[in-house]
């Protein structure tokens, strides 16, 4: 009966929410504060800058600018193996740069198959990526082309299409796809695109033509991986086809035969398995022991790209294994172990993202169990943990006297509406937003019953990462007016930074107003970053052609504080190279990625401000965190962060963070000081729309103090 009040105020949330925003209100909180008005305008045009950035002519133009830069000059077809070459490596930000100067030059030339060649390699790369709409948009531009071996592009791009539409579970398009792709492929493709027609056929349910395409698939006993993957392939229609038995068999031998440099991860995969044979034979206390198994051993497994699991169609993804675990030992009942496992998967995905391409401070991926973050908790503090599992949300609260789990019947995809729907009214001002307030609090927070003025430490997964937890409404009150709220992409990676100690010195840094271009001017950034310094004495301030990413880097290990006043840009095809835009030097745009804040030394500095437009937004995949800045900064030694979820008012931000440094300066801690300045620009005539007041969220140590400067 629960469950069915719950799926009832799930749908009732998602029609009032999305009939708010189709009904296209005005912007009445707006409206009446008309230079916040003004950078609510600015703020939804730099938006769509951000969103456009990944198009054919904005690929072009990048390229043009790289080619024009490089010392090195090749030509075009040389750049499509260049990015070919990265794109198998998972460098997928590098594939997409060299594939755009393939663009440009096939543009340039006039070169159709060139052109071709560029658009099939960014179909390729952005499908890798997870960009769905930008990996079919190219495969099919790729596709208009007139060529002359239409092997290189047809097979290749109706492939695309396929993966495209497998991963989203339209299995009958991809089944076309696949088919299409077929005749057009080499005889090398071939296997791949077969792979994935079986893998897809699975999926649909169509299991006798499944069997029928396998049995016709011939691979050469010498392709050793496609061999291994052929079996793969035939365990998991064993288990479609309801023959569990056989299927453990199969996945018994393929456990046995393992080997090589890449073992570990096929035996991981094997596990996994055996594991759903068995839970499909009914014995789940066996299938959670060989999950465990196979999780234990993932540890040991070496982190790195895999693009095979993209080429035969089985889009295997070590998040998804965790997420079963998680759910049968929660429905077995043991709370604890599936708490821990889901701070393990955050932490293998970020292992997973970032593989060996930057440096990882020893031990920033490992965990703590929950029996131990117990006897850490004051006892006026709350963890609030979220796993979305794809047919229900699972949550944990933890405190110093236990653990309680809740279950919400909200499928992952509607989860996804909910969120981005709620976003949306509050990025547009609309008055809809605080209705969705109300009926989001009453979704996910009022159940938890939570103490009141309890300390909250949200521990968000997948599109809550984008949710303001703030901005919710319980009982007719925004949660911030009777929670502090700080957000942690793992509790476990929290409290190590809250044991390297709470109170940082007065010292502070502050960049603003960087001189990037005109339609990047931040002109309110530089009265924000005035105001700070008046607070904290001795302030280094840098503004306009000063704001450099060299004094960045020099100064970022020897201050407490570090505030950026700037734009920042999320990547979402490789988080690690998301970018704050910093001043131009010697003549040439600049920006710091992070991949680059990696490798910084960041122990000495407790609090970094990122007073930006959406420089919390990262990545936000099924099952990981938001990757980019916020992982990057708390990596490299950062104790806390603050980041914002949308862009943002100047006139409303520079209230917000006078009052937040104001705070700090005092003596509170992060989290109320944070709390304190939400609640004063709330409590603002004209701005008490959740626009204004709840984009900032504090990450991380949510206990740091400001102590005597040294």
């Amino acid at each position: 009966m629960r469950a069915q009040l719950i799926l009832i105020r799930l749908a009732t949330a998602i029609i009032t929410i999305l009939a708010g925003n189709l009904a296209a209100q005005d912007l009445p909180a707006l409206r009446s504060h008309d230079a916040a008005a003004i950078d609510t305008s600015t703020a939804l045009n730099a938006q769509a800058r951000m969103d456009d950035a990944d198009t054919a002519l904005a690929l072009s133009a990048d390229g043009a600018l790289l080619y024009g830069a490089s010392p090195l000059k090749m030509d075009g077809y040389q750049y499509c193996s260049l990015a070919v070459a990265l794109s198998e490596k998972g460098e997928l930000r590098q594939s997409v740069r060299a594939a755009s100067q393939a663009l440009y030059l096939a543009q340039q030339s006039k070169d159709s198959e060139l052109l071709a060649r560029a658009y099939r390699d960014l179909a390729i790369v952005y499908g890798y990526g997870g960009d769905y709409d930008k990996a079919v948009a190219f495969a099919n531009a790729a596709l208009k082309q007139t060529v002359k071996d239409p092997t290189q592009i047809v097979g290749p791009a109706h492939k695309v299409l396929g993966d495209a539409a497998a991963r989203q579970g339209d299995y009958n398009g991809a089944i076309a796809e696949y088919r299409l792709a077929l005749p057009g492929s080499s005889d090398h493709y071939r296997p791949l695109v077969q792979l994935s027609l079986v893998n897809a056929l699975i999926g649909s349910g169509d299991l006798a033509s499944a069997r029928t395409e396998l049995g016709s698939l011939k691979i050469a006993a010498t392709d050793t991986l496609l061999s291994t993957e052929l079996k793969r392939t035939e365990a998991k229609l064993l288990l479609a086809e309801k023959k569990p038995a056989d299927a453990l068999v199969l996945y018994r031998e393929l456990e046995h035969s393992a080997s090589g440099d890449d073992g570990g991860y096929q035996r991981f995969w094997a596990e996994d398995g055996i594991a759903r044979s068995q839970l499909a034979m009914g014995d789940k206390a066996q299938a959670a022991a060989t999950w465990t198994q196979a999780l234990d051993g993932l540890d040991q497994v070496r982190a790195q790209f895999r693009s095979e699991e993209f080429k035969i169609g089985l889009f295997s993804d070590v998040q998804s294994v965790f997420a079963q675990a998680i759910d049968l030992y929660s429905q077995m009942g043991d709370s604890a172990t599936a708490f821990d496992l889901s701070e393990r998967s955050r932490s293998r995905a970020l292992l997973d993202e970032v593989r060996d391409r930057a440096k990882l401070a020893p031990g920033v991926a490992s965990t703590i169990p929950v029996a131990e973050l117990q006897k850490q908790l004051h006892a006026d503090e709350r963890v609030v943990e979220f796993h979305s599992l794809p047919d229900r949300l699972l949550v944990w609260v933890v405190g110093d006297d236990g653990l309680r789990e809740q279950s919400y019947p909200i499928p992952h995809k509607d989860l996804i509406r909910l969120v981005d729907a709620f976003r949306q009214s509050i990025i547009a001002g609309r008055r809809s937003a605080v209705g969705a307030a109300e009926q989001l609090g009453e979704l996910l927070i009022k159940p938890l019953n939570l103490p009141l003025n309890a300390r909250l430490i949200v521990v968000p997964h997948g599109p809550l990462h984008y949710l303001p937890f703030q901005a919710l409404r319980v009982d007719g009150h925004y949660l911030i007016e009777q929670h502090p709220i700080s957000v942690t992409p793992s509790i476990s990676i929290a409290m190590q930074l809250i044991r390297r100690g709470t109170v940082m010195n007065g010292s502070l840094t502050a960049f603003g107003n960087p001189d990037v271009a005109p339609q990047y001017a931040l002109p309110g950034s530089e009265a924000e970053v005035k105001a700070l310094a008046a607070a904290f004495p001795g302030t280094q301030l840098f503004l306009h052609d000063q704001a450099t990413k060299s004094r960045f880097e020099a100064s970022a290990g020897k201050t407490s504080l570090i505030h950026v006043a700037a734009h920042a840009q999320a990547d979402t095809i490789d988080p690690l190279y998301s970018r704050i835009l910093l001043a131009n030097e010697n003549g040439k745009v600049d920006f710091l990625e992070a991949h680059e804040v990696l490798g910084l030394n960041l122990d000495k500095v407790s609090l970094v401000t990122l007073s930006a437009c959406e420089s919390g937004l990262g990545r936000v995949a099924d099952g990981d965190e938001v990757l980019g800045f916020t992982r990057s900064f708390l990596s490299a030694g950062s104790s806390g962060l603050i980041v914002s979820l949308w862009p943002v008012s100047d006139d409303a931000t520079k209230l917000l963070m006078s009052t937040l440094y104001g705070e700090l300066a005092k003596g509170s801690d992060v989290q109320v000081a944070m709390q304190r300045a939400q609640l004063a620009v709330l409590h603002t005539k004209g701005m008490d729309h959740p626009f204004f007041w709840a984009p900032f969220d504090v990450i991380g140590d949510w206990r740091l103090t400001v102590g005597a400067k040294p």
